[in-house]
Formats: C-alpha cells, sequence, structure tokens
C-alpha cells in the first residue's frame, strides 16, 4: 500500500516490527498488506457543553485491525497524544497479542484527543458518553468490544455500556470490558495487567535461577499497570527501589514502600510530593542498575540512544511498544544479559481476563477471583513457554518469538477463510 492515512512514528514502529517478522516468517509480498493494515478506521468529532456554557468538539478515533477470528476488542485511550497513527498501531499490536494468547479476537485501539485532566467529572461524562454514541453504528458485543486505557477507567466503561445499553433498550453489559463489578464486570480486572506482569517476571526470575527475595525492581509509570506490577512485585519478595510518573521520579537503592506511595496516590492523584530526598531525573531512572526494570507508562521510551545503557536483567514491557526497532537491534546483541518480556506476552493479562469479563456476560455467570486467577495464569504459563521455546528452536529474539506465533496465527487464519467475495 503506497499511501496510507497511518503516519506518525508509533505506527511505522509497529509497521518495522511486522516487515522484520514477516521477512522472518517468509511471507510473500502480495498478503503482507492484508495482514498488516486494518479492516476500517474511524474518525469522530465529539461536541460537549463545557461548564461554563461554550460548546466544545474534540476528535475521536476507532480501528478495528480485523475481523477473521472473531471481535475486535482493545482499549480507549484519553491523551493529548491520540492520532490515527498511534491508535492503528495500537490496534495492530492487540491483534498479535490476542492471537499469541489464543483469544479468538482481533485487535482494536480507540481514543479521544484530550488531556482528562482538564475536564470536570461531568464534562468527562459528557464526553466518554458522546464518544460511545458516535461509535454505536460501528461497535457491538460481536464486532467491537471496548476496554479502559490510558486516561480512562472502570467509571468511564459504565458511562460507555449505559449510552449503548440505553439505545439498545435492553442492558448490554458485553458491550465493553473493564467495568465495576457492580454494572456487570468481573472480579480481578482492574489488577489483571499488573499482575500477569508479575507472574511473568517471577517465571524469568525462575528462568535465569534469581530469587525474588534478592531482586530490585523500577517500575516506570504507576498507573493502574505500574503500581498494581509494583504492588504484586513487593508481595513476592521483590525490592521496589525506583518509581515514576508522569509528575515525578524516585530512587532509593535501599528500597521504597510500595503501600506508602499507593496512599500518597490514592490522596493526591499523582507522585509528585511523596518525597523530597529520593527524587531522580526520570530519564534517569530507566539506567540505574536493577534486576528488573518495568516501562509502564508510554511507547518509544527505550531508544537507540540509552538501549546499551539500560543495567536490568530482566526488561518486562508492560506499556505497549515501550521498546523502539533500533532499541531491539541494541538488545538483540545484549540478549545473554537482559532477558526481554516482550510487551504482546508481558501485559496480555489485561486483554485475557477481559476476554474472561465478556464470556461471563455472555453466559450471564460469573466466577470466583481465584477462578479468574488460575485461568490467567493459566494462559500465561502457556504463552510464555511457547516464546521461549520458538525464541530457542529459532535463535531469535523473544520479541521476534511472540510476533511470530501471533501473526501466523492470523495468517493461517486469514489464508483458511480466503478473501470474500
Amino acid at each position: 500500500m503506497s499511501s496510507s492515512i497511518y503516519g506518525g512514528p508509533v505506527f511505522e514502529m509497529a509497521r518495522q516490527q511486522f516487515e522484520q517478522v514477516a521477512n522472518h516468517l517468509q511471507i510473500p509480498e502480495m498478503e503482507r498488506d492484508r495482514l498488516l493494515y486494518p479492516k476500517r478506521a474511524i474518525a469522530v468529532s465529539c461536541p460537549i457543553h463545557r461548564d461554563d456554557g461554550r460548546t466544545e468538539v474534540f476528535q475521536g478515533y476507532r480501528v478495528q485491525h480485523h475481523l477473521t477470528l472473531g471481535p475486535t476488542k482493545g482499549g480507549t485511550r484519553f491523551a493529548p497524544s491520540v492520532d490515527v497513527g498511534e491508535v492503528a498501531a495500537l490496534a495492530v499490536w492487540m491483534s498479535w497479542k490476542c492471537a499469541l494468547a489464543g483469544l479468538p479476537y482481533g485487535g482494536a485501539k480507540g481514543g479521544i484527543t484530550v488531556d482528562p485532566y482538564t475536564l470536570s467529572p461531568r464534562e468527562l461524562e459528557a464526553l466518554s458518553r458522546r464518544y460511545m454514541q458516535e461509535m454505536i453504528p460501528f461497535v457491538g458485543p460481536h464486532t467491537d468490544v471496548m476496554a479502559p486505557d490510558m486516561g480512562t477507567n472502570e467509571q468511564v466503561m459504565a458511562w460507555f455500556m449505559d449510552t449503548y445499553s440505553m439505545y439498545q433498550g435492553q442492558t448490554i453489559n458485553e458491550i465493553v470490558t473493564g467495568k465495576p463489578v457492580s454494572a456487570g464486570g468481573t472480579l480481578g480486572r482492574r489488577e489483571a495487567t499488573g499482575r500477569g506482569v508479575a507472574y511473568l517476571v517471577g517465571r524469568a526470575l525462575d528462568h535465569l535461577g534469581i530469587k525474588a527475595g534478592n531482586a530490585t525492581a523500577i517500575v516506570q509509570g504507576f498507573g493502574n499497570v505500574g503500581s498494581v506490577t509494583a504492588y504484586s512485585l513487593a508481595e513476592r519478595g521483590v525490592k521496589i527501589i525506583g518509581v515514576s510518573d508522569h509528575t515525578a521520579a524516585y530512587y532509593d537503592p535501599s528500597g521504597l514502600d510500595v503501600a506508602e506511595l499507593q496512599r500518597h496516590i490514592t490522596k493526591r492523584g499523582q507522585l509528585a510530593g511523596f518525597s523530597t530526598q529520593s527524587t531522580i531525573e526520570p530519564s534517569e531512572l530507566l539506567l540505574q542498575k536493577c534486576d528488573v526494570l518495568v516501562p509502564a507508562a508510554m511507547e518509544q521510551v527505550i531508544t537507540g540512544e540509552n538501549a546499551s545503557e539500560l543495567q536490568c536483567r530482566i526488561l518486562a514491557e508492560g506499556a505497549n511498544g515501550p521498546t523502539t526497532p533500533e532499541a531491539d537491534a541494541i538488545l538483540d546483541r545484549r540478549h545473554d544479559e537482559i532477558f526481554v518480556l516482550p510487551d504482546i506476552l508481558c501485559n496480555a493479562g489485561g486483554v485475557i481476563v477481559s476476554y474472561f469479563e465478556w464470556v461471563q456476560d455472555l453466559q450471564r455467570l460469573f466466577w470466583e477471583e481465584a477462578e479468574v486467577f488460575d485461568r490467567l495464569y493459566r494462559i500465561l504459563e502457556r504463552s510464555f513457554q511457547q516464546v521461549i521455546a520458538r525464541a530457542k528452536r529459532d535463535g531469535i529474539s523473544h520479541r521476534m518469538a511472540a510476533m511470530a506465533i501471533g501473526v501466523s496465527v492470523v495468517q493461517s487464519a486469514k489464508s483458511t477463510r480466503g478473501l470474500f467475495p
């Protein structure tokens, strides 16, 4: 596809990753565009009344990558950086992630270009409802199922579900996942991504023969994923020596109190103001010596500039796309030093438990929390084993192995179904 609406550095990164995997799998050139480019991209205008009486219009997007295996599935991001290229890249990664985990989904992603911190609660509700209202012709429980992402949460999902349900004239819990339990959500969904990251870090530590009680970790990003990861790692005995969010970064080799950090966040809504002693430059935090480094914030934080300076033993990608292709080439050369848990494996806990939520909503039959996590860990264990085995067999990186498994599943399904009409 010579010209495309999908521009920007994040989509370019997804495209480069795909081309590398396609070369490795020897996928014929004529099949590549069909595998890479999304089935549809939707752009909408979302006008709302601001509290001061003004009407303001925000741009919203939704990209559905493929519907070959089932409905599409993916989060909704409210952030100033959102554009159609970023959303498309996240949808593509979600496809490989679902395929790797064996879920009957294609990838999707959506978002609104807005800083949610500048909206009042009433404005946030109005914008959330307006976005879902505009999406109604394009989504559905068997077409595209939404979930939370950066800048959205359980409450936003409840508004999405209510808006869709009002339009249908009946309650349709299964239109979104990541809802409050009181509105048809599943136990364990909020903690699923972070606990999944911690589980896989535990497996990597076992694999490398490192005792959790002797290990240290740095977590970049202290939102839902980062905070739950830090808490879950601390529960396993890992010492948390560094954390950051968009307001502050802290580093203390003798360890930080995760429970205290959590209390501060609950009260203040951000890390800033937690401490004056242990502050550090955010860019420096990633480069400190530790056993486990968890980038759990934005894309493209590990780059060609800093990848050679990382001093971690395990790189656990809690965020989507935190490592650029240039950094990947450096990490490939350092594969004996740094054990990479690639994003489509490492942070898959969220979409796996979202899948469980969707299944429970469709059946109107809900599971105990222990069953949710038991099933989650079994799927993560299987995916972990597959990735390690594939990397060893083919002499490739863990990222290449994870993507090769995911891309092969989608390629096989597309070729089996053929091209209609």
